[in-house]
């Protein structure tokens, strides 16, 4: 593959550069930093310096004023820096002309973003995805590789050279590869609708695990599973989705997915890229959203996760709150005032396995609000739909007579078409109890944490 602008492998000191319009409170802006500030030790870099900046209107040449651009070169001289981070997108020409005047290298969240994706990248379908998101982020940043050569060879009023020819060239280069991930990225959606399909046969309920970089869905994954993945206390520290089934209390079989985290500032074009991954959140039947309940700031990774849901038009699926890390001092003063999109919420800890119990009663309710009671009578000629309803539902009681079978049934909603003609009653059911502990989530609040017992351990 062509390596376009790979910066961030020679960087070792970083200053960062936050901007603040009129309307971002200053508390907000270094909440952004102070993520940005994570995700360069993610990357490896050391952060010796960093500047808010407050402006009233972006400057298309260096995205702020002059007079403070020649500030942070200063001090990035004065601490030797070499590796300027803006918070914000820079276009092409505002990095290079922050380049120009700095003389170290300069990216964006973005690009540092892209490198960590790049760097934790392990199955085939992760790196096939970060590499068409590095593509189309390096596309329109090829001509300052090459302006060393321009205009050498142009005659008679024409504009064009060697350095012309070779822009093209890469760019056809990478117009070639990006066509060729994106064929590959199609098999691998191919390959997953056929799995999905497998699965159909016996159809199980999905239930896929979302929220914040860093919340601990990786760590819930393991709890809940077993599953052998990567838990560590980093932002974007596994990309790659693992599934595993569990048994839920009610013994209904559930398969649970973990998904990529999402983060503030999301790229469109990154979440585009991971589609094959994201699509999952888009096809679930229910979600977990995992909230670090220990972070200052949990309410706004709320609000970014839901964001992204409404953005992969996945913000209407049935949804129970996890509030993670309860065991850490910082949780214990949290309170959450809830926008009400969750059916239920429960406090947690994926570390310590406090209430995982009282999530998958959650579940199971969950689960349970998908069945209905049903009255099914099929005649001695038709016992596949008898086989079927003990196959995919739970029988509360049959009968056999010389007239066929009757039985009442707990049957999926999303079934029911297979069973039509052969219904014979509907049978409303009693309301799904709430698991002890949790909470309905209209404007829910949690003052303390004892809602799930006591805290303190011996």
């Amino acid at each position: 593959m062509l390596e376009v602008d790979d910066k961030a492998d020679f960087v070792q000191r970083a200053f960062l550069v936050g901007v603040r319009t009129g309307r971002m409170r200053a508390a907000e802006a270094e909440e952004h930093l102070d993520e940005l500030a994570l995700l360069a030790d993610t990357m490896g870099v050391a952060v010796v310096g960093r500047r808010v900046v407050t402006v009233g209107r972006f400057n298309p040449a260096l995205l702020i004023g002059a007079g403070k651009a020649e500030e942070i070169g200063e001090e990035c001289r004065r601490l030797e820096a070499d590796c300027l981070i803006f918070d914000d997108d820079l276009s092409p020409s505002q990095q290079r002309n922050w380049e120009k005047a700095t003389e170290i290298a300069v990216i964006d969240r973005r690009e540092v973003i892209l490198d960590i994706f790049a760097q934790h990248a392990r199955t085939r379908e992760a790196r096939l995805q970060v590499d068409l998101a590095r593509l189309e982020y390096s596309r329109p940043r090829l001509r300052r590789a090459w302006t060393h050569l321009e205009r050498q060879a142009g005659h008679r009023g024409v504009r064009g050279g060697a350095g012309e020819m070779q822009l093209e060239t890469d760019q056809r280069m990478v117009r070639t590869q990006i066509a060729s991930i994106k064929r590959q990225l199609a098999e691998v959606r191919r390959q997953r609708a056929t799995r999905r399909e497998r699965r159909s046969v016996k159809p199980t309920p999905v239930c896929v695990i979302v929220g914040y970089t860093n919340a601990g869905k990786s760590t819930l994954l393991r709890a809940l599973t077993g599953a052998d993945v990567l838990c560590e206390d980093k932002l974007f520290a596994t990309l790659d989705p693992t599934t595993r089934r569990i048994v839920l209390p009610n013994s209904q079989e559930l398969l649970l997915s973990d998904t990529v985290g999402f983060i503030r500032k999301l790229p469109h074009d990154l979440v585009a890229s991971f589609k094959a991954t994201l699509e999952e959140v888009q096809l679930a039947d229910f979600l977990i959203h995992v909230v670090d309940a220990s972070h200052p700031n949990a309410k706004g990774q709320i609000a970014a996760t839901e964001g992204v849901l409404t953005e992969l038009k996945a913000d209407d699926k049935p949804t129970v709150l996890a509030l993670n890390k309860i065991d850490r001092p910082e949780a214990r003063g949290q309170a959450f005032e809830l926008s009400g999109r969750a059916d239920s919420v429960v406090r947690i800890s994926a570390a310590t396995g406090e209430g995982l119990e009282l999530l998958l009663a959650a579940l199971a309710a969950l689960c349970s609000g998908q069945l209905e009671r049903l009255v099914v009578e099929a005649p001695p000629d038709r016992y596949d739909i008898v086989s079927l309803v003990h196959r995919e539902g739970r029988v509360q009681s049959e009968d056999y007579n010389s007239n066929g079978a009757r039985l009442e049934v707990d049957f999926p909603r999303r079934l029911r078409h297979k069973l039509q003609g052969f219904i014979r009653e509907e049978i409303p059911r009693e309301p799904a109890q709430r698991a002890p502990g949790a909470s309905p989530s209209l404007h829910a609040r949690f003052p303390k944490a004892e809602a799930n017992g006591p805290r303190d351990k011996p």
